[in-house]
C-alpha cells in the first residue's frame, strides 16, 4: 500500500478498541448492573454478604475502567488519523471493526472469565445447570459478531480500494 493510501486508510485498531470497550460497557452495565445476572467475581465470591458485594463492586469498577481505557485509546487513534486531512472512509469499516472488537471481547471474556477461570457466568440467576447454556450463547453471539465484523471489514476495504481507484481516474 502506497504511503498516501496508508495515511488515508481507516484505522482498524481504533474500531476494534471501540468495539472492545462497547462490548465491555454492555456486559458491565446491562449484565452486571441492570439485570444483575453476575458480577466480576460472583462465582468465586457469591453476592450473599456485604463484604462479597463490596469486593465484586470493586472488581466491576476495575473492569469498567479497563473498558474505558480501550475507548479512550481508540478515540485517540481515530482522532490522529482523521485529523491529518480530509478522509473518505467506508461506513462498513467502522461498523465492521466495532463488531470485530465486540465479538473479540465476548469470546475472550467468555472463554477466560466464564470457562477457564470460572469468575462468573452470564446468568447466575437461573439454575446452575443452565449456566453453561447462557455461557455458550454468549460465546456464539461473540462469534457471530466477530465473523460479521470481519466480513464487513473486507467489504469496506474493497469499497475503499474501489473509491481510491475511482479518485485516481478523476485526477
Amino acid at each position: 500500500m502506497a504511503p498516501e493510501t496508508r495515511d488515508r486508510a481507516f484505522p482498524l485498531s481504533a474500531g476494534i478498541l471501540f468495539g472492545l470497550g462497547l462490548g465491555g460497557f454492555f456486559d458491565g452495565i446491562v449484565l452486571h448492573q441492570v439485570l444483575q445476572w453476575h458480577h466480576m467475581l460472583s462465582s468465586w465470591y457469591p453476592i450473599n454478604s456485604v463484604p462479597n458485594l463490596e469486593l465484586n463492586t470493586l472488581w466491576d469498577g476495575l473492569f469498567h475502567a479497563t473498558t474505558y481505557v480501550f475507548v479512550v485509546i481508540g478515540l485517540f487513534i481515530l482522532w490522529r488519523s482523521a485529523h491529518r486531512r480530509h478522509l473518505s472512509w467506508s461506513n462498513k469499516l467502522l461498523a465492521g471493526t466495532l463488531l470485530t472488537g465486540w465479538g473479540l471481547f465476548n469470546l475472550v471474556e467468555g472463554l477466560i472469565d466464564h470457562q477457564i477461570l470460572g469468575l462468573h457466568h452470564v446468568n447466575e440467576r437461573v439454575s446452575r445447570e443452565q449456566w453453561i447454556l447462557w455461557d455458550l450463547g454468549f460465546l456464539a453471539w461473540g462469534l457471530v459478531m466477530l465473523v460479521g465484523g470481519l466480513l464487513l471489514v473486507r467489504a469496506g476495504r474493497a469499497e475503499e480500494a474501489s473509491g481510491q481507484a475511482d479518485r485516481a481516474l478523476i485526477r
